[in-house]
């Protein structure tokens, strides 16, 4: 598989990241991506061999300034903008209607491009990314419009390299306190709180990740990466990278309804198969799985998005023509060896089936 990455005019990705949370922001796996791909052995620099082509606008930068929060009022223009700009140059975009086009949504709503449902709901996918692909964090198990487009479902980012930091200060501390003076009397060691919540994970054993404004939250990713045990409260949700996670083993579920009754949920599980979640949980795969790193590190989130791409190889415009070069190789080399009668268009099956009889 290839991957075509546009190489678009700056006001559409590089001069967002003057700010520089553009780059470490929960939505900031649009920028991870396109980095990541710069330097993967899946690009090329030839349109013409591409499997998929890579849209790399960064919509979540925009800042408010009076929440502070990603503003995204102007990711259908600016999108828009871009498919414009690319479309009328080269022929990639028109000859496949966008099918093999890659866009990266990764805020609330996903590609209906607003963090307000209600809004989102009134407003659809926008018609010129109907044919498309989308990378984006929404998604549920029952019919939405904000998820009535061909989809992968990609994890909120988080820093890879906070999360090894906080590992590494943690684990490095902890254990050679314990190791030293675990059982001197003269120490009366007890769990103290660290600075940063991220420590406050580590050192807990379930992980609450009730939905937020969207069905889905950074905390869960967190969750994962840090070793305790997520606890999903959002129904419906549809989570990432099924295939490499094994979310049912790793992570418990409490309905909405139920959340009046999770402290015996938690003792439950706690006195029974606890072990064995956690077990799972630690297992170095599962949290890299969730995890955006530059360059891609194999298994890790990136690599998950090439591996879903991958499956999708029927919207590649160029496997197309391929498949349709073969075919037409093949009854070449049928009609040099038989005399073809006549033969009606219904199919290759009948044809090759008739050219044989």
């Amino acid at each position: 598989m290839k991957v075509y990455v546009y190489d678009l005019p700056s006001k559409y990705n590089s001069d967002w990241l003057s700010n520089e949370r553009c780059s470490s922001h929960l939505f900031a796996s649009e920028v991870a991506i396109h980095k990541a791909l710069l330097t993967s052995d899946v690009r090329t620099l030839d349109p013409w061999e591409a499997d998929f082509f890579f849209v790399p606008v960064y919509v979540s930068c925009n800042f408010s300034t009076v929440n502070g929060f990603p503003a995204i009022g102007h990711a259908r223009s600016l999108m828009a903008a871009a498919v414009k700009h690319f479309s009328s140059q080269l022929p990639f975009w028109n000859r496949s209607f966008g099918a093999d086009h890659v866009f990266v949504a990764s805020h609330d709503f996903g590609s209906c491009f607003h963090t307000l449902e209600d809004v989102a709901i009134a407003d659809g996918v926008p018609e010129f990314l109907r044919n498309s692909v989308i990378l984006q964090t929404f998604g549920v198990k029952h019919k939405h419009p904000c998820q009535d487009v061909e989809n992968v479902l990609v994890p909120p980012y988080i820093s890879p390299e906070s999360v090894r930091a906080t590992l590494r200060r943690l684990r490095r501390v902890r254990t050679e306190i314990w190791r030293k003076y675990g059982s001197d009397r003269r120490f009366y060691l007890r769990r103290h709180r660290f600075a940063g919540y991220q420590s406050e994970i580590v050192r807990s054993t379930f992980c609450l990740s009730p939905l937020g404004w969207a069905p889905w939250s950074p905390r869960l990713v967190e969750s994962v990466a840090l070793g305790c045990v997520p606890v999903i409260i959002a129904d419906g949700i549809r989570l990432p990278f099924p295939s490499a996670v094994p979310w049912a083993e790793i992570s418990l579920t409490v309905a909405e309804s139920h959340v009046d009754e999770l402290g015996e949920i938690l003792e439950h599980v706690a006195a029974t198969n606890l072990t064995s979640i956690q077990r799972k949980l630690w297992d170095p795969s599962v949290s890299n799985a969730l995890l955006f790193n530059v360059p891609i590190l194999e298994g890790d989130a990136t690599w998950q998005v090439l591996e879903s791409l991958s499956q999708k190889l029927d919207r590649s415009h160029k496997r197309s023509i391929d498949v349709d070069n073969g075919r037409q190789l093949d009854l070449l080399e049928f009609t040099d060896q038989y005399y073809v009668i006549g033969c009606i268009d219904v199919g290759w099956g009948p044809l090759v089936q008739g050219l044989y009889g």
